[in-house]
């Protein structure tokens, strides 16, 4: 449980710092429509959930080669967390700014930090629990749907509020 603990704290720092540099990567890599397949191309609220879906997806893969034979159900855990995680950022977001009627880029930071640690948490607590042992498909599945969703929306988005970039008008 130590070990687990250590690898949940480390993959909060993971998330933290590779969501953050993704948040440029795309900019920084020329505008490559590959790279912005995986990162935000906009300020959107639904292309910044990149930042925290793609690198807890990469580490929640590293976690899951580490201790699938100790804790058999945490592929299910992780899905649960990631899921969870990807969509506390566009409800934290739409909450706050709908009591304030503004952004704030430190309210904006603040939802991405406190959905990543949100995300690992329940990670951490159902992997221990046991409690989504029977649901591992359907999350797996949610989780790949997120994913096709993000892949076909980052250049087809439809014109939906959380698509739409704030910064374009």
């Amino acid at each position: 449980m130590k070990y687990l603990r250590r690898y949940t704290i480390i993959g909060i720092l993971f998330v933290l710092v590779t969501g953050t540099l993704s948040h440029f990567l795309y900019d920084w890599s020329g505008q490559s429509p590959v790279i912005g397949l995986f990162t935000p191309i906009n300020e959107s609220v639904w292309e910044h959930m990149k930042l925290l879906f793609f690198p807890m997806l990469l580490y929640s893969l590293l976690m899951n080669l580490k201790f699938r034979q100790r804790y058999p159900h945490i592929v299910a855990a992780l899905f649960f967390g990631i899921i969870m995680g990807t969509i506390l950022i566009p409800l934290l977001y739409y909450a706050y700014t709908s009591i304030l009627g503004i952004n704030y880029l430190i309210l904006d930071i603040g939802v991405f930090i406190l959905s990543i640690v949100i995300s690992f948490w329940l990670s951490y607590q159902l992997t221990l629990s046991h409690k989504l042992e029977n649901h591992t498909f359907v999350l797996g599945l949610s989780v790949c749907v997120l994913f096709l969703c993000f892949l076909r929306f980052t250049y087809h988005a439809p014109n939906t509020v959380i698509f739409q970039d704030p910064t374009a008008n």
